[in-house]
């Protein structure tokens, strides 16, 4: 564990002008039109049901509150880790991250765990317009879970093998603003899918 010792703090400023900062979040805007349009989309097809069930009848509130509160967790995981990176403290940092991602694998298997339901049940993306667009725009949300889990898992092992410095620390604020941007994406899928569909 000697490749994990903590860096200075100093070492890890961060240039607020840095061309790859902006260029992230350039990505993250375009990340929000692609979910504002599929949001679009589910608003204007929740209505067709072609005579199958709505989403009141096929979604569990208590269930995804559950989901949600994982979700929320592993976000406040992910903030914990960037603190403790930015005290040098990288074990603690390391186990932080590693919540993370057990948390946000959490979320992403209770996810898939409805969708194998919901095709089991004969409720798949091809019963209905509605379903259509519910699983296209809850699915681009898990999909960027996966990604964001992937990308958490290198993070961890480049961390451990060749320390923290202020490349890993930069990939690793940027990791944090992807994950907290998913974040709130899905409290808008929560409440205008779930909560909303429930009314």
């Amino acid at each position: 564990m000697s490749s994990i010792a903590t860096k200075p703090t100093a070492s890890l400023a961060l240039a607020p002008d840095d061309k790859t900062y902006i260029g992230f979040w350039i990505y993250l805007m375009t990340d929000c039109l692609l979910f504002a349009t599929l949001f679009a989309t589910y608003a204007v097809l929740q209505g067709n049901t072609a005579g199958g069930a709505s989403a009141a009848e096929l979604f569990s509130l208590p269930f995804v509150l559950a989901e949600t509160l994982l979700l929320l967790a592993s976000s406040l995981t992910c903030g914990l880790a960037i603190v403790a990176m930015h005290q040098g403290m990288v074990r603690r940092m390391i186990i932080w991250l590693v919540a993370t991602f057990v948390l946000g694998a959490g979320f992403l298997g209770m996810e898939l765990y409805e969708f194998t339901h919901l095709v089991a049940e004969g409720d798949s993306w091809s019963r209905s317009g509605f379903l259509s667009a519910f699983f296209t725009l809850v699915g681009t949300h898990g999909l960027h879970i996966t990604v964001g889990l992937l990308w958490l898992i290198v993070m961890i092992v480049r961390v451990m093998q060749g320390g923290l410095g202020p490349v890993n620390a930069k990939r690793l604020t940027l990791f944090s603003l992807f994950w907290h941007f998913l974040d709130v994406v899905w409290i808008f899928i929560f409440t205008v899918v779930y909560l909303m569909g429930a009314i």
